[in-house]
């Protein structure tokens, strides 16, 4: 944990650079008719730039089910549910808050698409692109889930046409993104070249500004390997560093950074009273040339100062939007304060804008017969929310449909299940919506992964728990029902996992023992930086994660989340 950061309110202009931006001045002025070339025009006033920002919006055109959790007013021991979200309102909320200020974009950094809720993944994302082309999106940082598809796919959707095996589904042709995907330390390895423009330049009453965008720098590990075959990732820092000189050699001193990485903050959504993680390190190592920074990839909210400079993140699934007021000196050209504010999204305060409605309904109408249809009926909600060990019953209930699905002998023989935690990706049912359908658990599995069953030996299996608790976000793997193990957040990492605890149906699970495990796809990869199930032989090939989830749940009406533990911390 950092020193504790403040909310972004001020971003002052450091007095060297107006030291240095005078006397360029002067010397200009006395060059008279010399060969020097004549300054650009300075506006009169400083310019007020209304930056708006989203992140991590991850196709949700319809507002997530969930909302946005915020203290109770009447009660702030308690905290409420808001409905948040939607294109429908957040394009009538870009439309208000632009309305307010004559020099404004709407920017975003990273992970537009990628899984996604079925009315935008049955389509290919198409319907996202859409979307964010009438809200007018101007720039994004090309995201880790931008790539779920591979390279082809996200310059596919910035650059328009038709599926080259899925053909054209939508409801008109599909013309690409009007906006700009910037990539700046993904590099095509066979060209040597960005697989995106590294930063997009744009005037404001005459005052240029840079937005680099940058993905983070271990995009391998939580992407499939397919995905980002023939591409490297450079470090953030460094390549920010090298862009620096080039931006200034161009007039440009207003730099805003886009960068899908982020924090763990504490505090609410618009506070900042603390922020650990890898945005962290990032941004004290930054050019002091860089006035800002949007992040992302965390899917947590927070107004921070780090370093001096602005940092935010509007968390995740559009539930809010980042509005950053930026005032650019006419002398310097650069930034000289900024001042930023989390805003929600909310579905009660902004109308439906009638052309998302229009666009969102043109898709519905093609999806309805998958989406709609039954799969059955829940006894009790299934939630993402984690217990106190890291565990959540959607997780355990996945495991559970992944078992059941390859336990026997022609599809895998499997023993036990695992999960990992970032591809349950929204919860399952709620009060009074305990009927099923399918765009309802494809919401909670959208990657379409495959399952794959693999033999590991004990040790495998132990070193497999392991690695999600000995990171920055300790997030231990979920099980199916009979696999049981205790990790303790006091111990160093790397041996958190009590590997005496590990047990099968109520046996010790020893190092040389021999199992067969069932994982998704992305995992038995190494995603997730899961490389021990890399090593995982006779692979089995199953059904598709969320075709096990359907199968599951019409084979178990009225299923409520299991009550004993499978996950235990100690401290």
């Amino acid at each position: 944990m950092t020193t504790p950061p403040t909310r972004a309110t001020a971003h002052a202009l450091p007095l060297r650079r107006l030291t240095s931006a005078l006397a360029t001045a002067a010397l200009l002025a006395l060059a008279g008719c010399a060969t020097a070339p004549p300054p650009l025009p300075l506006p009169a006033e400083p310019v007020r730039l209304r930056i708006l920002a989203l992140n991590d919006f991850h196709g949700n055109l319809k507002p997530p089910a969930s909302g946005w959790r915020i203290p109770d007013p009447a009660d702030p021991t308690k905290r409420i549910n808001v409905p948040t979200g939607g294109a429908e309102a957040m394009a009538t909320m870009l439309d208000s808050l632009r309305a307010q200020a004559p020099h404004h974009v709407f920017v975003a950094a990273g992970d537009l698409v990628g899984a996604t809720p079925l009315l935008s993944s049955l389509f290919r994302d198409e319907p996202t692109i859409e979307a964010m082309n009438l809200m007018g999106l101007g720039v994004i940082a090309m995201g880790n889930h931008e790539l779920d598809r591979g390279p082809a796919e996200v310059l596919r959707l910035q650059n328009g046409g038709c599926h080259p095996t899925d053909g054209c589904k939508g409801p008109q042709p599909f013309t690409g993104a009007r906006f700009q995907f910037l990539a700046a330390n993904t590099v095509v390895r066979a060209s040597g070249k960005t697989l995106f423009p590294p930063y997009a330049v744009r005037s404001y009453g005459g005052i240029p500004v840079a937005f680099v965008g940058l993905t983070l720098e271990g995009t391998p590990s939580v992407v499939a390997p397919a995905g980002v075959a023939g591409l490297r990732f450079g470090n953030e820092v460094a390549t920010v560093a090298a862009l620096v000189p080039e931006l200034q050699q161009q007039g440009v001193q207003a730099i805003v950074l886009l960068i899908h990485e982020g924090g763990i903050p504490t505090g609410e959504f618009n506070e900042c009273p603390g922020i650990s993680g890898a945005i962290v390190d990032i941004v004290k190592r930054l050019p002091k040339a860089v006035d800002l920074v949007i992040s992302g990839h965390t899917h947590r909210a927070y107004n921070c100062i780090i370093d001096g400079r602005p940092v935010t993140s509007a968390g995740a699934n559009g539930a809010l939007l980042t509005k950053i007021d930026v005032v650019l000196d006419p002398i310097t050209r650069d930034v000289s304060s900024a001042q930023a504010e989390n805003l929600l999204v909310s579905t009660a305060q902004f109308a439906p804008h009638p052309r998302l409605t229009e666009l969102i309904a043109s898709y519905e109408r093609l999806a309805r017969p998958l989406a709609r249809r039954p799969v059955g009926r829940l006894g009790a909600p299934f939630s993402v929310r984690t217990d106190a060990a890291g565990a959540s019953a959607l997780g355990s209930l996945i495991a559970d449909a992944q078992l059941a699905a390859t336990r026997r002998p022609e599809d895998g023989g499997a023993q036990a299940a695992l999960m990992n935690p970032g591809g349950v990706r929204a919860p399952l049912g709620g009060e009074g919506l305990l009927d099923i359908a399918y765009e309802d658990i494809f919401a909670v599995q959208p990657f379409a992964n495959q399952l794959m069953t693999l033999t590991l030996s004990g040790e495998q299996l132990m070193q497999t728990l392991e690695r999600p608790l000995s990171g920055a976000r300790q997030r231990p793997l979920h099980t199916s029902r009979g696999l049981e193990y205790t990790w303790d957040g006091a111990r160093p990492a790397g041996q958190r996992l009590l590997r005496e605890s590990v047990r099968l149906n109520g046996q010790p699970v020893t190092p040389d023992t021999t199992l067969r495990v069932t994982v998704n796809a992305f995992m038995a990869d190494g995603g997730d930086d899961l490389a021990p199930l890399r090593a995982g032989r006779d692979r089995q090939p199953g059904v598709i994660d969320v075709d096990a989830l359907e199968a599951y749940l019409k084979a178990n009406p009225g299923i409520a989340p299991d009550p004993a533990p499978r996950v235990m911390r100690l401290n």
